[in-house]
This record gives C-alpha cells, structure tokens and sequence, in this order.
C-alpha cells in the first residue's frame, strides 16, 4: 500500500500533522509492505527536512498513491478522485458550508472516511485531538484570569516552542485562596483540562465539598451530568436517560455558579437537553464566576455568554453580564470569556504527536492487516461514487433538501 500525508490547505493554516517524521519512520519499519510520500509543505510544524533527514520521501504531489491522511477539511481542488482520504470532514452533522465539499467526494469517487467516527463498537472515539483541546484551553483560561485581575502574564501557548515551555510559564499563576474552578465533562477533553490543573498542583475536591466547604487553597471539581442536570419531574436521575433523552432534564448548575470563580466547560451539550445556565442566571447578584474558559465552545447554545468564538490572535473577550453584548473593558459587570475553537493548533507539535500515535495504534492495523470490527467501514461517509450505507441518514443534506 501507498500511503501519502497532504499538505494542509486551508486559510489560515494549520500546521498540524496526521504523523510526525519519527512516527513516519516507526509506519515503514512495522509495515515494510507500506511506502510513505510526503507531499512538500511551507506550513507544518516539521519541516520538510525533517522528514527527510530521516530517509523518507517528498513528492511534490499524492496522485500515485492508494490512502491519503491529512487533517482538516481538503479544499475540492486538492482532492484526488479515486483514492481513499482520511480527514475531519465536518458533514456528520449536516455542515452547510461543507456540502459542496461532500458532493465534490462522491463526484470524484472517493472513499472517505471520517476521523470524528472512527469509534470501537461501544461508540467510543479511537482519534482525536480533544485531550490537547483540554490541555491549550485550559491554560488560556489562566491567561485570560491574568489578563482580568491584572495579577500576571503568561506567554500564550502558540508562541511557545512546545508543551514543556507552555509548562514552564504556569509557576507566575498566582490565585487567591479559596479560589475554585468548576469543570464539566467526563472525556478526553476533560482529561486533559485536568492535567493541566494538576500540573498547577490545583487540588481536586469532589463536588459537595465544593459547594459547602472553604479552602485555603485553590481546588477544582469535576462535575458529570449527575451533579448538574435534573429530572423534570422530580424522579430519581438516570445517567443513561440523560445522554438518551435530554430533554427530560433541567439544568441544576445554578449553585455552582454561586460559588466558583472559574469555569471550564468539557462537556457535549446535546442540543435538545436545557442549557448549562441561563441568561438571567448570568445577570444575578449572586452568580460569582469571572472566567469561563468554553472549551467546548457552542455558540449561543447552552453558556449565554458565549457569543462568538475567538482566535488564537485574540482568544479573550468580555460580555456584559447583563445585555450579552460584547465590552472593551472588563468590570463587575462583565464576564470574561475564553472561546477559541480550534485549541489544538497552539501546540501543533505536540497535538500531532498525540493523534499521530493514536492512529498508529488504533487505526493502522485495522486499514493494513485486518479490521474483524468494520472500524473503517463504519467510518466511511462515502466510496463507490456515493453515500455509504452507515451515512444513507446525509441523503437529503447532500441533495440540498
């Protein structure tokens, strides 16, 4: 098999990698059956030279090989027909900006398949670049609390060299005491907030301490929808049936809000289920949060406060408490909010590190010897100049209807 890594075209770029140079060289030592191209790029993380010092070729373009692995979206002048692409391709959930781009794989024959479904058979994700999400999101939730309180300045995570120099800025975080940070999710995005809190040597207290006792340190708590949700009608909770049916449930975040003074939202909000907070719930004398840092970045979904996303150049904003529109200056009457929506690419480096061997791993030896699960059949929103079965439910999104 052939096996080609794209150059990344989308604007602005991404300098992520699928595989890094050392994980390329480990692919052709393991699969002696498998030749690697790298299609020449400006804009990654590893240069070419990296690559190539390492013996591994460059080709100016991917036209001669069998599976192409890239990142993010291909622009439809850059897809290859007849040759099977692997890419978040952002159609699952009926993107419009990306039905074209779906159209364009099925007109040109190609087989697709979708890092965001390659899953084991109980649903759980193999790939993903969630951890780092947790990771980069929640030390920007420390630069945007030292942009507020005017305590310290970290150097954002994008212009460290990697993960370790992001590390070492965290020792000038100075909290109060008694300062507590409220986290939702229970995933890997979660996880990899949690690292950085433990980094900080932030201790983790469970959620009633949380709520009734004082501390004379900074804790944070970790919260699943049991803490936070609750049934309509007063009946005991189930955890199933509020990842089943979220509508069922109210939102009982209100007494976290009480007392945190940071927010890190982890979570999936399913879009039929009630919102984390609500607006008035915001604008109340006794909602005592200053930072959410919105990892999980839904926009005007289920934290009000979250308008819009941010960037990378500017990854903080203020939100009048009261009127949900965007301030200068921060206040008692703003909340600061942190929402840049694609977290990963501030550490591209280590990001590519961590999904690259995820795909060695989990995905490889199901594409190269055998896959008894289907992982990559289940993955493939389309081949054979057409929907795959799994996807037939995008029929009507890719029509236009």
């Amino acid at each position: 098999m052939k096996i080609g890594i794209i150059r990344e075209g989308k604007t602005p770029p991404d300098k992520r990698v699928p595989f890094t140079p050392q994980q390329c060289k480990s692919i052709v030592e393991t699969y002696p059956e498998v030749e690697l191209y790298i299609e020449k790029s400006p804009i990654r993380a590893f240069e070419d030279a990296q690559y190539e010092n390492l013996g591994l070729t460059l080709v100016d373009d991917l036209s001669h090989v069998d599976v192409i692995f890239g990142v993010k979206e291909v622009n439809m002048e850059d897809l290859i027909p007849n040759k099977t692409h692997f890419f978040f391709s952002h159609t699952i959930k009926e993107q419009p900006y990306n039905r074209d781009l779906l159209q364009a794989v099925i007109d040109k024959n190609i087989q697709l398949v979708d890092y965001e479904v390659l899953t084991e058979l109980t649903g759980r994700r193999l790939v993903g670049f969630g951890r780092y999400a947790g990771i980069v999101g929640t030390y920007n939730a420390f630069i945007a609390y030292g942009l507020r309180t005017g305590k310290f300045t970290l150097k954002p995570a994008n212009q460290c060299a990697d993960r370790m120099e992001m590390e070492s800025e965290l020792p000038k975080i100075q909290l109060p005491n008694d300062f507590k940070i409220a986290l939702t999710g229970l995933g890997r995005v979660a996880g990899g907030a949690i690292e950085v809190l433990q980094k900080m040597n932030v201790r983790q207290v469970d959620s009633s301490s949380f709520l009734t006792q004082q501390f004379n340190e900074p804790v944070f708590t970790q919260l699943s929808v049991k803490d936070y949700f609750k049934k309509k009608n007063g009946e005991e909770f189930e955890r199933k049936e509020a990842y089943a049916n979220a509508k069922n449930f109210d939102s009982d975040f209100t007494k976290f809000t009480q007392v945190a003074n940071m927010y890190i939202p982890c979570h999936f909000w399913d879009a039929e289920g009630p919102n984390v907070f609500s607006k008035e719930n915001l604008a109340s004398s006794e909602f005592n949060i200053e930072v959410i840092a919105d990892i999980s970045c839904d926009i005007a979904g289920p934290i009000p406060s979250t308008i819009r996303p941010s960037t990378i150049a500017s990854p903080i904003y203020e939100v009048n408490k009261e009127t949900l529109q965007e301030v200068e200056t921060t206040s008692g009457k703003s909340i600061t909010v942190m929402a840049v929506d694609n977290l990963p690419c501030e550490l591209p480096k280590d990001a590519s590190e961590d999904f690259g061997g995820e795909l060695i791993k989990n995905i490889l030896p199901a594409l190269l010897k055998e896959d008894p699960d289907s992982i990559i059949d289940r993955a493939t929103i389309a081949k054979n100049g057409d929907l795959n079965s799994h996807f037939e439910y995008l029929r009507a999104y890719l029509e236009g209807r």
